[in-house]
Parts: C-alpha cells; structure tokens; sequence
C-alpha cells in the first residue's frame, strides 16, 4: 500500500484474536487498554449474534479485558441496523437468542409468526425442530430470508457446535431460498460499524483471524487488514487464498505498540 493514511480507527474480530472462549489471548488486555489511551476510537465486531453487547462486556471483563459496551458490534446489530434501513417498522419471525430479538426490539419491530415480513435466523444452542419447521413455512408463504452470518460451526468446550450457516442450509434445502447473510464475511458489516463510529474506511484497520471472513470482508469494505495467527487460519493457509492482508502478525500483542505510538505518521506495513 502505498503511502498509507495515518491510522484512526481500529476494528477487530473477538473470538481467536482477543479470547479463546473465556481464556484472553496474550497480548489482548493490553491491547485494549492502549486503544483506550490513545484516544483512538476502535469497535470489537463478533459474528456471534446469542448475546447482547452487555453480556458480551461481562464475558470480556471476566477475562481480564475492559470493552465499553458501546464498542461491541455484533451480527445481530448489524441485521438489526440492515433490517431497519429495508423496512422500518415491520414484522419478523426470529430462530435466535436474546442479542437477536432485544436488536429487533429496540428498532422497533413485532415478533411474530404471521405473516411476517422476514424470517430471520440467528445462532442459538438450543435449535428447534418446531422453530425450524415454522420458518420453513413462513418462508414458503413469502417471507424474506435473512440469516446474521455463514459460520456453519463454532466451537465449545466439548468441541464442534452447527451454527447459523449450517441451520440456514437445512432451511435452504428444505425452500430452495438462500438467506442474505449481513455479518462478515458482507462487508456491509464492516460499513455500519463504520458508520455508527464515523469513521472512514481509508484511515481504518481491521484485525481478523479469518481469512475467509475477517480479512476479505475488510479488504472488501476498502479497509486495511491484520490477520493474527492465533485463531482459525493457518500460516500455511495464507499463501492459499487469491488476496492478502496488509500484514500478518504472530497474535495481537504485536500490535500494542503500533496502537500506543501516537506519532501521526501510523500505519499498518505489509509484510
């Protein structure tokens, strides 16, 4: 990149960059502490629409990082956010947990399973066949498909869980109607957490440790990107996929300097 903008806001995934479910990564605390001190807005985006940004700050703060609730974006909000751009106002049957359903609630719309004018499907533990099978209906009947995001799995302490993608292939299978999927790898993900913090995509780094979702939907939002190696892609993998990331760090505690340096001449190198 050449003779990059000085860097002004930093956005980063969660889950494989910050935490690995309640453990922090090395490095992570600090981190956040230095973006506080620097005076630099920066938001933690998360694909994982279950919780509310207040239950997510709580998870955090027991590991040791201090996230206002403000700079959490989850899938949920942005569907939330996306929903409220399309229709405001309007109606929707909702498979998902309580960070899905308070979203749709606070921008004003009416759960429920007549006649709605989406189905939206989130991630939730406890998936039911009658749920599933209700949505199935509705969107036969017409309803719009939305889903917050294409993760088919997650991970638990006991191991590999289906996630959203996985239950929206079943639906697909079953309707023969894809969902439109608002969290990453969309960039549109990325742009309403540009937007809520005003920020501009040419001065913004995005910090992921996905491939396939975190650094391709930040090169698409037009954004620079970091991925660390401390979650889901491989340093194998890198070399695999047809784009790259500005830079590729070992975790994030290389980046805690980068952050602290308030010299206006920041910015992100490719390696």
């Amino acid at each position: 990149m050449t003779d990059p903008r000085p860097i002004e806001t930093w956005l980063t995934d969660m889950d494989g960059v910050l935490v690995h479910e309640e453990a922090p990564i090395p490095g992570a605390p600090e981190f956040v502490e230095a973006l506080k001190d620097s005076g630099r807005r920066f938001m933690v985006l998360t694909n994982n629409s279950i919780y509310t940004p207040r239950d997510l700050r709580a998870r955090l703060l027991k590991s040791g990082i201090d996230v206002p609730e403000e700079a959490i974006w989850t899938s949920a909000l942005a569907t939330a956010q996306f929903l409220l751009d399309q229709r405001p106002r309007g109606t929707a049957y909702v498979v998902g947990e309580s960070g899905l359903t308070t979203a749709l609630h606070e921008i004003g719309y009416v759960m429920t399973d007549r006649e709605p004018d989406y189905v939206v499907l989130g991630e939730t533990r406890t998936y039911s066949f009658e749920a599933i099978t209700r949505a199935i209906r509705l969107i036969e009947a017409g309803a719009r498909f939305i889903a917050t995001n294409p993760d088919a799995s997650g991970p638990s302490q006991q191991g590999t869980l289906p996630a959203t993608g996985s239950v929206a292939a079943l639906i697909t299978t079953a309707t023969g109607r894809s969902p439109y999927y608002v969290g990453k790898p969309n960039p549109l993900m990325m742009r309403s957490a540009l937007n809520r913090l005003e920020a501009h995509s040419e001065t913004t780094v995005m910090i992921g440790d996905r491939m396939d979702t975190d650094v391709v939907s930040g090169i698409e939002a037009g954004l620079r990107t970091v991925l660390v190696l401390t979650g889901s892609t491989r340093p194998d993998q890198v070399e695999t996929f047809p784009y790259r990331p500005t830079r590729v760090v070992d975790s994030i505690a290389e980046l805690v300097d980068l952050v602290a340096d308030r010299s206006p001449q920041v910015g992100v190198s490719e390696d």
